[in-house]
């Protein structure tokens, strides 16, 4: 048997060096990227009004109804305690979709406008290494894509309203 066929062998067809990856859609707020899992993003829409609904967390800007689901939409500036900006024609609103222990949930985050799909190396995400601060709960890790810092998301402590 030669060398190659037995690399091949060994290795089930598959190269030795290939890196477990995810996909993430980057989107930016207040000059910084943020990504969420690829997996999750069901829909891209354009800013439009949401249904304002009383008595709730100033993050929760209102619910749409989509295709005759009801979406719940949060401001993730507003969730993140970073200063409020007027929606404008770049500003959209990813509708994620996600397994929690109690179903599938969806909801839509309100963004400043978004960047890009990067496949990450799951070896490259590293911890926040910042405690329990309030927001860090919302961040699964952090990666450099390009040369720029990219904050990911943990969507499903991000996606609970309750605060």
């Amino acid at each position: 048997m030669g060398a190659a066929e037995e690399t091949m062998e060994q290795g089930n067809g598959t190269p030795h060096d290939e890196l477990a990856t995810e996909q993430y859609l980057t989107f930016i707020m207040d000059n910084e990227e943020y990504g969420v899992d690829i997996l999750a993003v069901q829909e891209i829409r354009g800013w439009e009004e949401a249904t304002p609904v009383p008595n709730t967390a100033p993050h929760l800007r209102g619910v749409i109804n989509l295709r005759g689901t009801i979406v719940p939409i949060i401001d993730l500036r507003l969730r993140f305690n970073i200063e409020a900006i007027e929606y404008g024609e770049a500003t959209v609103v990813v509708v994620l979709k996600i397994k929690t222990d109690k179903g599938h949930r969806t909801m839509g985050i309100i963004v400043d406008a978004i960047s890009d799909v990067y496949d990450v190396p799951i070896e490259d995400v590293k911890n926040t290494g910042m405690g329990d601060n309030a927001n860090v709960r919302f961040i699964k890790g952090l990666v450099t894509v390009k040369k720029r810092m990219v904050i990911l998301l943990e969507l499903e402590k991000l996606l609970t309203i309750d605060d």
